[in-house]
């Protein structure tokens, strides 16, 4: 059984908890998600791998970063595997809709299966669900609410006009 540790950061979306295992991120809890600490394992803001999430979430909401370096370690059905890998293939800045994701994956009539996949996805913003849209460019939904979803697409955006 592996020991897993946790730290929280602020970020301009609110507090982050970010849950690291075996050596490798596992989850990223968003405001309003149910997270309790106890569940996260034990607290250790002085892990070298949190304190590294840290610093690249950090860059990322301020526009510096672009591209996670983390090693990641979700768990999912293998059918939710697959969406996430395809998922942080999207380029920052960009969206994909649903049904582009399930054709990605080879299962063009699994859009809606595909939105399932992304509010279970334990690792947001490293594992960018926010950017997967409904059609025609609608937000969708968003575990962590639509305020939040349009916030970091918003970030991304501003950051590559600055780019």
């Amino acid at each position: 059984m592996s020991t897993k540790v946790f730290t929280t950061m602020p970020s301009p979306i609110g507090t982050l908890t970010i849950v690291a295992s075996n050596s490798a991120i596992c989850a990223l809890g968003l405001p309003g998600d149910d997270v309790a600490p106890d569940a996260c394992g034990v607290r250790d803001d002085q892990h070298p791998l949190l304190r590294q999430a840290c610093a690249e979430l950090h860059e990322y909401f301020t526009g510096a970063r672009r591209i996670f370096t983390l090693p990641i370690q979700p768990a999912g059905t293998p059918f939710q595997l697959a969406v996430w890998t395809v998922m942080r293939a999207i380029p920052y800045g960009e969206t994909r809709s649903y049904g582009e994701l399930a054709a990605a994956i080879g299962k063009p009539a699994a859009a809606r299966a595909i939105g399932q996949a992304c509010n279970r996805n334990p690792i947001a913003i490293i594992q960018p669900c926010h950017r997967v849209l409904a059609a025609h460019g609608a937000p969708g939904g968003f575990r962590a609410g639509l305020a939040i979803k349009r916030q970091l697409l918003a970030l991304e955006a501003a950051s590559g006009r600055d780019a």
